[in-house]
């Protein structure tokens, strides 16, 4: 029913996300599920609105699948998922225990002696012999490197995702805050049902949310002292 053959698997791009969605709703639509995909809201990426997605994309699974055997990776011809595009399929490496055991040996126990170095009279240690120097490995370092490098590349992208989360909270927040100073601010707040509705809509929870026993939840009406205090 969905023509995977359309999807791309390995996108960053919005209007590629957006085409992806369209090809799920199509596919929605030929099997008549009565879904409306909210596609402007998640290429946003915001969690609640994916979260919300995923949820329900669970439930439908779990309600339909008949436990027949599938191969995904058939299925969307040997496509991987993930990954940048100029590499497909690339296994993301992992830091071997015998890495980490092998760096921290190196620390704990300096080149010797016996390995080419040699003392001289002032006590400093001298630069090994040539020969010695032509029998030592010279890519002991070159896998973990290669790796550490690209778990320091994998941790810098999380920090600009969470960075770029933060700020799009801040902003909504701040739009959420200046609408209920504005409310807060009119004469008549319990007499004006509209505002009193933003009111009802801004202090609104999900449900079995619980708010802790000891924590100061400011009156809708504005009485509170610590409204301006978040």
């Amino acid at each position: 029913s969905v023509p995977l053959k359309k999807v791309k698997f390995q996108t960053k791009l919005e209007h590629e996300f957006i085409q992806n969605f369209k090809v799920l709703q199509a596919g929605f639509k030929k099997m008549e599920v009565e879904k409306v995909i909210p596609v402007d809201k998640l290429v946003k990426g915001r969690f609640q609105d994916n979260f919300e997605f995923v949820q329900w994309f669970k439930k439908f699974f779990d309600a339909n699948y008949k436990g027949d055997p599938y191969n995904a990776l058939e299925a969307r011809g040997g496509v991987p998922l993930g990954g940048s595009p100029g590499q497909p399929g690339k296994p993301m490496h992992r830091v071997a225990p015998s890495a980490t055991s092998q760096i921290a040996s190196r620390k704990s126990n300096p080149p010797t002696l016996g390995l080419g170095m040699r003392n001289n009279n002032n006590g400093v240690m001298a630069r090994p012999q040539p020969a010695a120097a032509r029998n030592l490995p010279t890519n002991r370092g070159s896998i973990s490197n290669s790796q550490i490098e690209e778990l320091t590349a994998q941790l810098a992208d999380t920090k600009l995702s969470l960075e770029g989360l933060e700020k799009e909270r801040d902003f909504y927040f701040g739009k959420l805050r200046d609408i209920e100073v504005y409310c807060q601010e009119q004469d008549g707040v319990e007499t004006n049902p509209m505002l009193q509705k933003i009111l009802d809509i801004l202090y609104a929870t999900e449900d079995g949310f619980a708010a802790p026993e000891d924590a100061d939840v400011p009156p809708p009406n504005g009485d509170g002292d610590d409204l301006d205090e978040y």
